[in-house]
C-alpha cells in the first residue's frame, strides 16, 4: 500500500471527533425515546415484583392454614381420646375395692377433665389464628387481583409507546453502531460510553459555548478552547471530565458512511 492510500484510510482526531459528537446526537434521541416510556418500565417491573412477593405470602398462608387445621383436628382427637378414657374410669369405679382405688381413679377423671378444658381452649386459640390467616389470605388475594390489573394496564400502556417508537428506535440503533465503527479508536470509544454512563443527562460529548463547557457549563481557559478549535488532540474538561469538541461542528458533523 502507498503512502498516498494509508493517508487516504488515516482516521484523524478530527474525524473521531465528528463522528463522537454524532454518536453522541444518536444515542441522545435514543434516550429521547426512554424518557417518552417514562417510569413505565421500572413501575411494570415492581409491579411484578410485588406480584411475586404476594403469590409468596399466599402460598405461606396456605401453609399456616394447613398448620392450623391439623392443630385442631389433633386437639379434636385428643378429646375424644380423654372422653374415652372419663369413661373407662367411671365404669372402674363402680367396682373398686376401697377408698384408694376410687381416689386414684377420680384424680384421672379430674386429670382427663382438665385435658379436655386445655384442648377446647387450644382449639379457641387455633380457630382465632386460622380465622386471622383466612382473613390475610382473602385480602392478599383481593390485593393480588389490583396489582394485576394495574400491570396488565401499564403493560398495555408500554406496549403501546413501544410499538409507536420500536422502528425509529432500532433504525437509531443501528445507525450507532456504524458510526461507532468509523471512530477506529477501542479506548476512545469507551472512554465516551464511560463518560456517558456517568453523565446524569447521558452527554459525553459536548461543544464549548462562549468560553465554557456546554456540560458543567465551567469556563475553558481561552489556550484550551484555541486548542479545542483546532480539532487535532482530544479534549476533555477538566470540571466533568467530558469531551468537549468545537461548536462549529453542529453544522455539518455527519461522518461519511
Amino acid at each position: 500500500m502507498t503512502n498516498e492510500a494509508k493517508a487516504e484510510k488515516e482516521v484523524t482526531v478530527e474525524d473521531k471527533l465528528k463522528a463522537l459528537y454524532h454518536l453522541q446526537q444518536v444515542v441522545s434521541d435514543i434516550d429521547k425515546i426512554r424518557v417518552l416510556r417514562g417510569e413505565l418500565p421500572l413501575e411494570v417491573r415492581d409491579l411484578e415484583d410485588e406480584i411475586l412477593g404476594l403469590q409468596t405470602r399466599l402460598e405461606n398462608y396456605a401453609a399456616d392454614i394447613t398448620t392450623q387445621e391439623a392443630n385442631i383436628s389433633a386437639m379434636r382427637v385428643k378429646i375424644e381420646e380423654a372422653k374415652i378414657k372419663i369413661a373407662k374410669y367411671k365404669e372402674q369405679q363402680e367396682n373398686v375395692r376401697n377408698s384408694r382405688e376410687y381416689d386414684n381413679l377420680s384424680k384421672e377423671i379430674e386429670y382427663q377433665t382438665l385435658e379436655i378444658e386445655l384442648c377446647e381452649k387450644r382449639i379457641r386459640e387455633y380457630t382465632a389464628a386460622l380465622e386471622q390467616k383466612q382473613a390475610d389470605k382473602a385480602q392478599t388475594i383481593t390485593s393480588m387481583e389490583e396489582r394485576r390489573l394495574d400491570l396488565n394496564q401499564k403493560k398495555s400502556e408500554l406496549d403501546e409507546i413501544v410499538a409507536e417508537t420500536k422502528q425509529e428506535e432500532e433504525n437509531l440503533r443501528e445507525k450507532a453502531k456504524q458510526i461507532e465503527s468509523t471512530v477506529e479508536d477501542e479506548r476512545l470509544l469507551n472512554a465516551f460510553k464511560r463518560i456517558r454512563k456517568n453523565a446524569r443527562n447521558g452527554l459525553a460529548v459536548v461543544t464549548v459555548e462562549r468560553g465554557a463547557c456546554g456540560g458543567c457549563f465551567n469556563k475553558i481557559p481561552a489556550q484550551r478552547q484555541l486548542d479545542i478549535r483546532s480539532r487535532k488532540k482530544v479534549i476533555v474538561c477538566e470540571y466533568c471530565g467530558r469531551i468537549l469538541v468545537d461548536p462549529e461542528m453542529n453544522e455539518n458533523n455527519t461522518p461519511e458512511a
